[in-house]
């Protein structure tokens, strides 16, 4: 007892301790440097931007054995249309099916490709982006992705020649790449990387090493051979089918329960496997060997780093054991030292416990998680919520959070606060609930989904300036900056808003109780500038990418860090109150106000209510 007791106190100590020292800036490199320079932004491929309306994704595209059935006239949605009205089309398909509106959007496709990225490439470029991550981009038959048909090709209805690629790709032996060829859809993506990296801009991934699909092609082989097929020590086969009794005893485990993804096996475990934890072991050999042929392949295309992508993002990374990170960190870093890594690790306990990043960011494992965790308490702090806290309770989150993850590894974390698996960002505001609980009107009739009111624009305008002055990189999910809303997945999935469409307003969600009947949908200007104004601020002063952060008050609603660097600094100044306040910074000096370029005459600053700036030193 008086062990634990003297345990507790050390903790306390610490905590305290960490909650009033800086946090300093990176000492030595233990990952890659640039990815302290990046503003992220994230593309869910299929609804960024239709650039090559030729290769639209048709009925027998989209089929997969445990799939819902396609009809075989089945049509494109038009990128203008509403979002939650059906066509005579659907809800007739709604009716034959009896399935509800959630499986429907789970069918629509609108016909983004590569094409439309690389048509696109000048208005990321303009608006300050420096790093890229694409959702899965891998050959597969869902909206999604992540259920693979080959990991070593580029989703068919990406490129240009569907039905060559198709050909092409029967014509291979897929364990033997040397026998791989490269599709119009690989080249294609290739001719991405090249434009990326032209527009001094780093391009990464999205893979899943866990699971693939039902139509992947080793899947396909054990399914017709069961016990008898050369990749029956690929999966996690439960049993397989006796061809002896009438019925079918095939069964194997499918990700998170989910037939449609069936598991790559997992061998020599050594400790308790538990979702949102890190266990030991390693995965399958052959089908390990199979995945880091994958990684070279898009790494080093026809061994050429330079021409290559620049690392990945992992889904589900709690789900594959630490020796296959370790393995795979290796293997990476020995093709392309500068390759950035980032894991998905999310929830311990859902909706209430975040995993622990620190296991998995080292340099054995990842050189980066998706940071949800310095989010969450940014929502509760900045937004009115039924979970508010005050700014001190912010600051020592904070402070807890970036002090247990390695100094070399936090300047590089990917700070996300909406992705494809979350609520929009301004929508997650719009809403006092738990984070990311109940957060669609399916779950929740009260829940917001459309357009919010402009308080919440306000606030979402002071977490922003939070986000792009705080430690690690700023990550952006596309169209947040162009104004989007959206509940959960999947309504954070619509097609972006382009400036050059003309769209329907969105009548309210189906399940939605009360509130307007429709809202105008459309490119927000405004917004878009203000995103592109935090962007300019954060790219010409490295002080936010890479100085020591020091807060100088933490107080009911009113917040104050500073970046530094020795020969710099800038103070971030937040008021989240109702009222006007004033605060009064250290020293004498005057300051310019980077947001609107005015001057303060001396070092007491005024705030109104919901207003924030972010002040340099006059030199």
């Amino acid at each position: 007892m008086k062990n634990t007791v003297f345990l507790s106190t050390l903790v306390l100590i610490f905590f305290q301790m960490s909650c009033t020292s800086p946090v300093k800036p990176v000492s030595d490199e233990a990952s890659p440097a640039w990815p302290a320079n990046a503003i992220w932004y994230q593309i869910f491929v299929e609804r960024f931007y239709n650039g090559d309306p030729s290769n639209d994704p048709k009925p027998e595209n989209i089929r997969s054995d445990t799939s819902y059935i396609v009809p075989v006239d089945w049509k494109m949605s038009e990128w203008g249309s509403d979002w939650h009205s059906t066509t005579k089309q659907e809800s007739g398909w709604l009716k034959k099916n009896k399935k509800n509106f959630g499986d429907l959007l789970q069918l629509r496709r609108y016909g983004g490709d590569l094409q439309g990225i690389i048509d696109k490439l000048d208005y990321l470029s303009d608006l300050g982006i420096t790093a890229i991550y694409l959702n899965p981009v891998n050959d597969a038959p869902s909206l999604h992705k992540y259920d693979a048909r080959s990991y070593h090709h580029v989703d068919v209805n990406f490129g240009p020649d569907p039905v060559g690629d198709n050909l092409l790709i029967a014509s291979e032996i897929p364990d033997d790449p040397s026998t791989w060829k490269w599709t119009s859809a690989d080249h294609l993506f290739l001719k991405l990387v090249e434009e990326v990296h032209n527009r001094k801009m780093h391009i990464i991934v999205d893979y899943s090493w866990n699971h693939t699909g039902t139509e992947f092609w080793a899947w396909k082989d054990l399914v017709k051979n069961q016990e008898k097929s050369k990749y029956r020590d690929w999966y996690e086969i439960i049993s397989f089918n006796d061809p002896a009794t009438p019925g079918n005893e095939f069964n194997y485990r499918g990700w998170a329960n989910v037939k449609s993804l069936p598991e790559i096996k997992k061998v020599n475990v050594t400790t308790p496997r538990r979702s949102g934890h890190p266990y030991e072991g390693n995965i399958t050999e052959p089908a390990k060997k199979h995945i880091f042929d994958v990684v070279k392949r898009w790494l080093a295309p026809d061994g050429d780093t330079a021409k290559g992508i620049d690392g990945f993002r992992l889904d589900v990374a709690d789900q594959v054991p630490m020796g296959f990170w370790r393995d795979f960190n290796k293997e990476v870093k020995t093709i392309k030292p500068g390759a950035y890594l980032v894991g998905e690790i999310w929830w311990a306990n859902f909706p209430d416990t975040l995993m622990n990043p620190v296991p998995y960011v080292n340099d054995q494992v990842f050189d980066a998680v998706m940071f949800y965790q310095v989010y969450r308490p940014a929502k509760y702090f900045f937004s009115e919520s039924n979970f508010q806290i005050n700014a001190r309770q912010f600051k020592d989150s904070l402070l807890y959070q970036w002090n247990r993850i390695p100094a070399p590894f936090r300047e590089g974390m990917m700070n996300v606060s909406a992705t494809h698996d979350s609520p929009r960002l301004l929508t997650c505001f719009n809403n006092p609930g738990k984070y990311k609980y109940n957060a669609k009107p399916s779950d929740d009739p009260f829940y917001k989904a459309g357009k919010p009111d402009q308080e919440t624009y306000d606030r979402v305008r002071l977490y922003l300036i939070h986000q792009f002055t705080s430690v690690g990189a700023p990550h952006i999910w596309n169209g947040d900056e162009m104004g989007m809303w959206g509940a959960d997945d999947p309504d954070c999935r619509k097609p972006l808003w382009w400036s050059e469409y003309v769209f329907q307003p969105e009548r309210t969600t189906p399940f939605r109780k009360g509130g307007p009947l429709s809202d105008p949908v459309g490119f927000n200007r405004e917004h878009y500038d203000f995103y592109k104004k935090l962007i300019r601020i954060r790219n010409e002063n490295p002080v936010l990418s890479h100085g020591a952060i020091t807060f100088i008050k933490a107080d009911g609603k009113t917040l104050v860090y500073k970046r530094s660097d020795g020969d710099h600094q800038i103070f971030v100044v937040f008021n989240t109150d109702s009222g006007p306040i004033q605060v009064t910074l250290p020293g004498v000096d005057n300051y310019t106000n980077l947001m609107d370029q005015t001057q303060t005459a001396g070092n007491t600053i005024s705030l109104g209510p919901l207003s924030a700036m972010i002040l340099k030193q006059d030199q």
